[in-house]
C-alpha cells in the first residue's frame, strides 16, 4: 500500500472515530444540470446531472459529488468525487486560527471514474476572506492509479453578492498539478455565475440558473490539449 493510500485509510478511521460524538453545524445538498459544448479529450457536446453534498461539522468538513456525463453520441460516463478534511484544531483540542487563517486540516480526496481510482492525501487551510462565503486552500501528494503520482494545488471558493434584490453566487475551483515524466502539468479553473430564481417562487433554498465556465490546460495531462467549455447551468438545492 502506498503513503498517500495509506494516509487516506488513516484519515477516514479518523472521521469515523470522530463522528461518534460530532456536532454537524451546517449541511446542503443539491442537484445540478449541464448543458453544455466544446468538450475535450470525447464527444464535443455533453448533458451532465450532478448530485452533491457539502456539510460542516465539529471535526472539519466533507464533500461529495457524483456526475453523471452524457454525450451526443449517446455513451455515457460516472465520476465521483469524496473529500473529507479534519480539523487539526479540533484533534488538538486547540485554537489554531491567526489572521485570515480560521483552521488548518488533514485534507484527503478519493477521486473515481471509469476504470480509475486515485487517492489524494495532504493539508488544507480555511481562509476567512472579506465577502466570501468560504476559501480554501489544500495541498495534495496524489496517488493516480494511471499515470505518475503527482502533487496538486486545490483552490476552492464561494462569493455570495446582490444587485439590487437579484441574489447571485460567484463560485467554484482551481486545480493545479505538477508535470511529471508521463504527463504534463494541468491547470483546471472551472467556476459558475448563478442568479438565484427560486426568490422568484419564493422557495426558501436557491434554484440557480446560470453558466459554467472550464478553462483547461493540458487536459488530463495531455499536453496542447486545451478546453474552453461554456455550459447552461440549472441548480436546485434541497
Amino acid at each position: 500500500m502506498t503513503i498517500t493510500k495509506t494516509a487516506a485509510c488513516i484519515l477516514t478511521g479518523a472521521l469515523l472515530s470522530t463522528t461518534v460524538s460530532a456536532e454537524q453545524l451546517w449541511s446542503d445538498f443539491s442537484l445540478s444540470y449541464l448543458n453544455g459544448s466544446e468538450y475535450e479529450v470525447g464527444d464535443d457536446d455533453r448533458q451532465v446531472v450532478t448530485v452533491e453534498h457539502a456539510s460542516g461539522h465539529s471535526w472539519g468538513d466533507n464533500f461529495f459529488f457524483l456526475d453523471r456525463l452524457k454525450s451526443s453520441n449517446g455513451d455515457t460516463e460516472h465520476y465521483f468525487e469524496l473529500s473529507p478534511r479534519l480539523s487539526l484544531g479540533y484533534l488538538t483540542n486547540s485554537e489554531l486560527s491567526f489572521g485570515p487563517v480560521k483552521d488548518l486540516l488533514l485534507a484527503g480526496t478519493w477521486e473515481s471514474g471509469e476504470g480509475f481510482d486515485n487517492y489524494l492525501a495532504g493539508v488544507g487551510v480555511s481562509l476567512d476572506v472579506p465577502g466570501f462565503r468560504y476559501f480554501n486552500v489544500n495541498l495534495y501528494h496524489v496517488n493516480n492509479e494511471l499515470k505518475d503520482n503527482d502533487r496538486q494545488l486545490t483552490l476552492t471558493w464561494g462569493l455570495p453578492f446582490e444587485l439590487g434584490s437579484a441574489e447571485f453566487l460567484y463560485d467554484g475551483f482551481l486545480d493545479w498539478s505538477t508535470e511529471e515524466s508521463d504527463h504534463a502539468a494541468e491547470m483546471n479553473f472551472t467556476s459558475q455565475l448563478k442568479w438565484n430564481a427560486g426568490k422568484l417562487f419564493g422557495t426558501k433554498a436557491p434554484v440557480y440558473v446560470g453558466v459554467e465556465y472550464a478553462h483547461w490546460n493540458n487536459k488530463f495531462g495531455i499536453n496542447g490539449v486545451d478546453e474552453r467549455s461554456p455550459s447552461l447551468l440549472l441548480k436546485w438545492h434541497f
